[in-house]
């Protein structure tokens, strides 16, 4: 029951972020609260949290079991599951992020951000890559 309410809070904690970053991307609070940092600390702090009561267990089975199926393994386990639930999370929102700063920085318009942003939340490393590659597309203009 702890568990699933954790994993329910990880979502809780970023998502307001990914919704102000891909609807209201030029409302003034959108752009104050991305501009600080802290706003990735609520998910790494809920992470730290759930690691550091369960560090010794993930460790171990971590480092007795370095595989893909080690890894399969521990994810069947649901606190280990939300934990890296948690921590997907807190880094894409980094990402994300860094994507909408970095866009907003080099004049990108939102309608081609808003939508990679969408992927970013959903596929962090592809909607990395898309950004990148139309960060790249738009300075060869």
């Amino acid at each position: 029951m702890a568990t699933e309410i954790l994993f329910y809070l990880s979502n809780f904690i970023v998502m307001p972020f990914w919704a102000l970053m891909i609807f209201a991307p030029h409302w003034s609070w959108t752009k104050r609260m991305m501009a600080s940092l802290w706003i990735v600390v609520p998910s790494a702090v809920l992470y730290l949290g759930m690691v550091a009561p369960n560090l010794i267990y993930i460790f171990a089975s971590l480092a007795s079991r370095p595989t893909a199926a080690g890894v399969a393994a521990l994810m069947s386990d649901p606190v280990a599951a939300t934990i890296s639930w948690a921590h997907f999370l807190a880094i894409d929102l980094f990402v994300g992020r860094w994507i909408y700063l970095d866009s907003r920085e080099r004049n990108l318009t939102a309608w081609i951000i808003s939508p990679i942003l969408f992927i970013a939340y959903n596929f962090s490393p592809i909607g990395l890559l898309f950004y990148l590659a139309a960060r790249y597309l738009s300075g060869r203009r």
